[in-house]
């Protein structure tokens, strides 16, 4: 007997790797193979078994980057072979230890009947059990040589992630063609010995258990003849009966394990090959569905779902089947994984109405739980949208990436803005990728954070990111797993199934309230900007479109809604809100892609915008504004087409520095020959703004280079270094009351124009910079005079507060946050906002000056020059739009973010234009005006108290209406519809969002 557990690990780990997983195919012979290289884009399944094809050989090159190969592959049985298990052994060159992130296949076969994905850990291809022997194999791979991007020691900088600038030379080499003999007695075996090496690994050094396994896995290598191991493989499995069938503890953990294959809908990869990567994933699910009967797999985001329906019919026919049978599970109910710090309020709702409302369609089948695995941070407005669309729980092991401080729980509620409360839990396994290693198992039941009072966590099991999903070593290991001493217990169970369960045993679970901050990859809410600015755009015109639309449909008879545009479009936005797209972490080749996808976008909706306008404003020659903005002049609420009105002026006067003054009857702004904001005079209140001696509208800049992932972090010491840009090329008078100031820096150059608009307290700052840095960092801020513990940022239906000092690490690690809109920072009686059109990166600091006041420092983040995966990230030009508004409630901050992002539309026309929905209320804010989606021709409206506070408003309908309902996100009623034709009274609580249908005469 061997004591020694190193002795025994290394023994079996020699014997497993240079005998037994050899032996598993003991006898193989080669196929014959054919290719054809698609010479651009990937082709239909029809063209690529149809395309003539020349001879290849194991060892040739082949695959350029993003190129596509059709091999063809064929064979003849042996006849010696008849009764065994035969598989296809077919390696295009994998690296196993690289699943998902290098070149993929699907295998078809003659007549285009998908039949299983390959990649490194799943390269077999069943051809009979038993086999005949003689039979003609004939096999087509749709092969991708996807190039390989991630290298994690260092990230380096590739221009392979671009199909426009990576070469053309192949990447890879054919590796294995053959058939071969599967042996599935030292297949178990294999299993057998990992399940228990793993268990042994894992357990205490003086357990009792470990030396039974210990004495057991020695035994079975004893009776293992390594000369003959298919002759004695089951002599050595008989060895370990009795250890395997030793059941678990009563207390052991429960682990609900749900097959899964996170699948980024872009990354290092671009969209369309996505869409090959899920139907590759999803072969490989249905497949071994069948195979497997208490196999359980679920899949998320709609989007995907929808790219197999269209893209791959075959495919699609087989998930429609594997769903009906109930273990092939919609899971998520969203469009996609989205981010959920930047997507705006109505587009984190339309997450939820587009996902939800797919699997609806297609299936019947309505999701309970959000499922978001991968997302960098959740905002603290999500609880009530996920509440709102008529789910209750969420998952996510993201949080588990955290630096600095460890979650304290891993199932619990988690409370928003408005008070609602989701049942969340967080895998223990901390990963969304389980392989059922015995290290991963016990992980979840050591990590576990809720034992005593609960016993439940879920273990999201498959290859993930690039895809590939489960195998079937993982399903065999969880067999093994089921009961087994020494080890949590696991089961297959869908995510219903297991929240319910967790939900059930844990009646009082701890409550976390406001965001879920992820404590890294915080430089996501800068990287590429343009992204950003994109999503931001479409957001608002998305708002105009539906809401002129929906006015113009319901005056002009002739008018129809484009119900069919708006949603295409939604879908478009949805899609790029993933969380690789908007976060701005994907290669060059996603980010060329969404700026022409999002130029397309603006281009359609605003032909929307105009065609409802022109429908509306009529036939005349009288100047009217358009403006969607919810506090707009004559367009309460809704918004609505207003005659521009004459404003109070404002004035431009010199300093005696060189410098200029802004000023009108509200506020006062001197702006040094630096181009540096000095003063900011709030005329009404009799206060100063900017601190003493502390000049705001300062850029500043950073080296930028995190420790790990580039296009992601920014840590903590960029801080320790900074560059104040206050030399100016040029400081000018502008057209009006504006400034212009133009500074150069490296190889860099910003151009600004401060303008104070008439009868406002609005500094307006347009900042263009024409960007060449390389890992540099570049903040705008405004050092102000302000004595605050806590600011405001804006989040979905709401905003946020978080702390300006840094008392425990948990604010300390909040040095780099998300707004939307607005920052807003207060005093008792006075504040100050900093409005923003696309920006969403921001932090805020706070010293004590010798005279004892306190200066506060708001910075947003422009721009970042990350090398990965984007060497190019950044480069060229950008504009952004900020707004400094000093003396702002948290009123103002809202209506004035509106504004800047929702500014009014001229047209000429016949004359003003009513709004169809107005609210008396300005603490109420409407987020959309539509007409139901169903066709029906209803007039749906969602808004919420914008405020922080309890509102009572009326909302007026400016059309005929018999009845109005209170819906969720997918404008189902809540509640017995109410007769109404006219005024209808509301009360809402602080952040309360809510959604009314009209039905129309």
């Amino acid at each position: 007997m061997h004591d020694d557990r190193g002795l025994v690990e290394a023994r079996l780990k020699r014997v497993l790797d240079e005998r037994v997983r050899p032996a598993v195919y003991p006898e193989s012979v080669p196929l014959e193979v054919a290719v054809w290289n698609a010479p651009g884009e990937p082709v239909s399944v029809a063209e690529g078994l149809a395309a003539p094809v020349t001879p290849a050989a194991v060892g040739d090159p082949w695959g350029p980057p993003w190129g596509t190969s059709w091999f063809r592959v064929s064979g003849t049985v042996p006849r010696e072979w008849a009764g065994r298990t035969v598989e296809a052994l077919l390696d295009l060159g994998f690296d196993e230890n690289m699943p998902g992130f290098q070149c993929e296949g699907l295998v078809y076969r003659p007549d285009g009947t998908p039949v299983k994905g390959l990649n490194p850990r799943n390269q077999w291809v069943r051809v009979g059990a038993p086999a005949e022997g003689g039979e003609e194999v004939v096999l087509h791979i749709e092969a991708a040589s996807n190039p390989v991007l991630l290298d994690y020691h260092p990230f380096v900088p590739t221009r392979l992630g671009d199909i426009e600038t990576a070469h053309r030379d192949p990447l890879y080499r054919l590796a294995r063609m053959d058939l071969a003999v599967f042996d599935e007695t030292v297949w178990h075996l294999v299993i057998d010995l990992e399940v228990l090496g793993e268990l042994m690994a894992e357990l205490p050094v003086d357990s009792g258990r470990r030396h039974d396994v210990l004495r057991a896995v020695d035994r079975a290598l004893d009776a293992l003849d390594l000369q003959d191991v298919g002759g004695t493989a089951e002599a050595a499995r008989a060895c370990l009966v009795d250890v395997l069938a030793r059941p678990a503890e009563p207390s052991a953990h429960r682990i609900s394990a749900v097959g899964h294959a996170h699948i980024d809908s872009a990354w290092l990869w671009p969209l369309r090959e996505t869409v090959r990567k899920v139907a590759r994933t999803t072969s490989n699910m249905t497949a071994l569905l069948d195979d497997e009967s208490e196999f359980i797999f679920t899949m998320s985001q709609a989007q995907q779902w929808a790219w197999i329906k269209e893209h791959r019919p075959e495919v699609w026919a087989k998930v429609v089947k594997a769903v009906e049978g109930g273990r092939f599970v919609p899971a998520g109910g969203m469009w996609v994984e989205a981010d959920t710090n930047m997507p705006g309020s109505e587009a984190m709702a339309r997450q939820f109405v587009h996902g939800k409302r797919f699997f609806l369609d297609e299936f019947g089948i309505e999701n309970d739980e959000a499922w978001l695995p991968d997302t960098f941070g959740f905002a603290a407005g999500l609880p009530q949208i996920i509440k709102a669309a008529g789910s209750k729980w969420l998952l996510t092991q993201k949080i588990s990436w955290s630096q600095t401080n460890k979650f304290p729980h891993h199932t619990f509620q988690w409370e928003g803005i408005d008070g609602t409360r989701i049942f969340t839990h967080f895998p223990p396994v901390d990963t969304y990728n389980c392989a059922m290693k015995g290290s991963e198992i016990a992980h979840a039941a050591r990590n576990f954070k809720d034992k005593g009072v609960a016993r439940h966590s879920l273990a999201p099991t498959g290859w993930g990111d690039g895809g590939g999903g489960t195998t079937r070593e993982m399903i065999a290991k969880a067999a093994r797993l089921r009961d087994l001493e020494g080890s949590a217990r696991v089961v297959w169970e869908t995510p219903a199934d297991f929240f319910a369960k967790a939900e059930a045993e844990y009646a009082n679970p701890p409550v976390w309230v406001g965001e879920l901050y992820l404590e890294l990859h915080r430089a996501t809410l800068t990287s590429q900007a343009k992204t950003k600015q994109g999503n931001r755009r479409s957001e608002h015109l998305l708002r105009e479109a539906e809401l002129w639309s929906a006015t113009a449909a319901v005056r002009e008879p002739e008018f129809a809604y484009p119900y069919a545009d708006l949603d295409r479009i939604w879908k478009t936005v949805l899609l790029h809100q993933f969380h690789d797209i908007l976060p701005g972490s994907s290669i060059a080749w996603v980010h060329r892609e969404a700026e022409k996808t999002y130029a397309a976008v603006a281009a359609e909706l605003t032909a929307l915008i105009e065609q409802a306008q022109r429908a509306l404003a009529g036939q005349g020659t009288q100047p009217l504004v358009f403006n969607a903005a919810p506090h707009a002049r004559h367009a309460v609420a809704a918004g609505g087409a207003a005659v521009a009105e004459a404003e109070e002026a404002a004035e431009l006067s010199a300093r005696p520095d060189g410098g200029f003054v802004l000023a009108n009857e509200r506020l006062r702004v001197e702006i040094d020959a630096r181009g540096l904001v000095v003063s900011a005079y709030d005329i009404g209140a009799a206060r100063e703004t900017i601190a003493p001696d502390r000049p705001a509208n300062l850029l500043q800049l950073h080296p930028d280079f995190p420790n790990m992932w580039d296009a992601w972090d920014v840590d903590a010491f960029y801080r320790n270094t900074v560059t104040d840009l206050v030399e100016a090329d040029e400081v000018t008078p502008g057209e009006g009351a504006s400034v212009r100031v133009v500074r150069s820096f490296g190889a860099s150059k910003v151009t600004q124009l401060l303008t104070l608009a008439p009868g406002t307290s609005r500094l307006d700052i347009l900042t263009e910079v024409d960007w060449h840095e390389t890992e540099k960092f570049l903040k705008l801020a405004f050092p102000l005079d302000v004595h605050a513990e806590r600011y405001a940022s804006e989040t979905q239906f709401g905003h946020f507060y978080r702390a300006t000092h840094t008392n425990t690490s948990w604010e300390a690690a909040k040095f780099e946050a998300c707004n939307h809109r607005f920052v807003h920072l207060e005093e008792p009686g006075w504040g100050v906002a900093l409005v923003t059109d696309s920006t969403y990166g921001h932090d805020v600091t706070r010293t004590v000056r010798p005279d004892a006041g306190t200066t506060t420092t708001l910075r947003v983040s422009l721009l970042r020059a990350p090398r990965f995966p984007d060497p190019e990230t950044d480069q060229g030009a950008h504009r952004f739009h900020h707004a400094l508004i000093p003396g702002a409630t948290i009123a103002d901050a809202v209506r004035e973010g509106y504004a800047v992002n929702l500014p009014g539309r001229g047209v000429l026309g016949a004359g003003p234009v009513s709004p169809l929905i107005e609210v008396d209320n300005d603490a109420v804010v409407v987020t959309a005006v539509k007409l139901a989606d169903d066709g029906s021709g209803d007039v749906v409206i969602r808004f919420h108290e914008a405020h922080g506070g309890r509102a009572r408003a009326t909302l007026t309908p400016g059309f005929a209406t018999t009845e109005v309902v209170v819906t969720d996100l997918l404008e189902r009623p809540l509640a017995e519809p109410q007769p109404t034709d006219g005024p209808v009274p509301v009360t809402l609580r602080p952040f309360e969002l809510r959604t009314l249908r009209f039905r129309r005469v």
